[in-house]
């Protein structure tokens, strides 16, 4: 078997090929997901928040100064929030944002199964 980091991917990852000649690519976000990585879930979930934000703020009659407003906030600050690349932003900025786009979240906590 051999086994590298692929600069392929940016060094993101890396690349196997097994004995049989098999070769695939595994992701580092692959493995962080995988093995459940807060940091990567609390990421992830501020993604996806985001990008339902972005859909959302497409829909709604309200202007982008009045949402401004409302999260008593600035531009540069309601843009950072829109931004998906920007994850030092709280879930709380998100959650408020979405309310004022008229949506309700709901998170779901439930217990892991055990391996």
């Amino acid at each position: 078997m051999e086994l590298y980091v692929d600069p392929e991917i940016g060094n993101e990852g890396f690349t196997f090929t097994l004995q049989s000649g098999y070769e695939d690519t595994v992701h580092i976000d692959h493995v962080l997901d995988y093995n459940r990585d807060p940091g990567y879930l609390k990421d992830l979930a501020l993604y996806e928040l985001t990008v339902e934000a972005q859909e959302r703020l497409r829909e709604t009659a309200l202007s982008k100064r009045e949402i401004i407003r409302r999260l008593g906030t600035s531009a540069t600050q309601f843009y950072r929030l829109l931004d998906q690349t920007n994850y030092r932003k709280s879930i709380g900025q998100l959650l408020e944002l979405l309310y004022i786009l008229d949506c309700d979240v709901e998170f779901v906590v439930k217990a892991r199964r055990s391996a």
